[in-house]
């Protein structure tokens, strides 16, 4: 029943990469509740996976450490819905998020040194700061 997930025009997640099951949701839903699977939960091993370019792989795995169990799979539960393909498409669009989050490399920050004017800007209100403080203390032997 798992389907292609296409993630944008040069990536997609073949059918048979995508391992799907059903469950019994929990919580309250009347009188079908412990009766209908209509939880969904998708395994995708993205350690095996070769339709991920590898920095894009790199990066979700650098990113999303805590999600992948030990055998390198990502699992993805979804239970909103009473409806099994209405949760079956939300775990679809919860991974191809996640895919998208790390689709595109960050841009490396460039070091730059702050101006001179800046530096004695920021140095000139620390003095007068320093100099209004002193100016409210208290002094022994003055008539304040």
């Amino acid at each position: 029943m798992s389907r292609p997930l296409v993630i944008n025009s040069e990536i997609t997640i073949p059918a048979a990469e995508i391992v799907l099951t059903h469950a019994r949701s929990a919580g309250p839903g009347g009188q079908n509740v412990n009766k209908v699977n209509s939880k969904a939960v998708l395994r995708w091993n993205v350690t095996q996976t070769k339709c991920l370019p590898m920095g894009v792989k790199n990066r979700f795995l650098e990113r999303f450490p805590t999600r992948i169990n030990q055998a390198g799979e990502i699992v993805l539960a979804c239970d909103q819905h009473r409806e099994q393909l209405r949760n079956v498409s939300g775990c679809y669009e919860k991974l191809r998020h996640l895919i998208l989050a790390v689709l595109v490399a960050p841009r490396r920050r460039v070091k730059t040194r702050p101006s001179r004017g800046s530096v004695e800007r920021r140095l000139q209100g620390k003095h007068l700061k320093s100099k209004r403080k002193q100016m409210r203390r208290f002094r022994p032997g003055s008539d304040d």
